[in-house]
């Protein structure tokens, strides 16, 4: 009776442990389902931002007399492969020039289809830093998930790493001045 009563006991906790750790992996599931997610949300408003700046090389020779190249940092990423943080950077770059473009040729106001790009720009930059906080709350959570005791054992079985910001920061380095506008 004693070794029936053990056993079970045994089993009950073991039971118990086994739960409590397929709950923390589905909870690992869950934020990496919801990172894929925020990189989607991400992935889409840079290619709205980066197909706004690409149309608006057009309509920017037809309204003006520009002759040289310009932005030509989007002639350049159409055949380049990178992060999302990396596209980001370079976009941020390409609106600075679309920016003083337009403040040196007041004739652009006049264009219908350039006020559309403008408008359709301001509304992707509040879309891009909306999405970036939620991918960096995300991240926060996932990471502590990975750094905390019990659940840090479910992602050393699993290896899963932290993740890094989407600045590109890693808040674990010695590099402190790794801020940048």
């Amino acid at each position: 009776m004693y070794v029936v009563m053990t056993l079970l006991f045994l089993f009950i906790i073991i039971c118990i442990i086994l739960i409590y750790l397929i709950t923390i992996y589905n909870k690992y599931q869950t934020y990496i389902i919801r990172i894929n997610e925020a990189e989607a949300n991400i992935d889409s408003t840079l290619r709205k931002r980066f197909d706004l700046l690409n149309k608006s090389i057009g309509i920017i020779k037809a309204n003006t007399d520009i002759k040289e190249e310009i932005l030509e940092i989007i002639v350049k990423l159409r055949s380049k492969k990178l992060s999302n943080f990396e596209l980001d950077r370079q976009l941020y770059d390409a609106i600075n020039e679309f920016h003083q473009i337009k403040e040196s040729h007041p004739e652009l106001k006049d264009s219908e289809a350039f006020i559309k790009i403008d408008l359709g720009l301001a509304e992707s930059e509040s879309e891009i830093v909306a999405s970036r906080k939620y991918y960096n709350d995300i991240i926060t959570d996932y990471n502590k998930l990975v750094r905390i005791f019990p659940s840090n054992i479910v992602a050393i079985v699993c290896k899963y790493k932290q993740k890094l910001y989407f600045d590109g920061k890693d808040m674990n380095d010695d590099i402190i001045n790794d801020f940048k506008l």
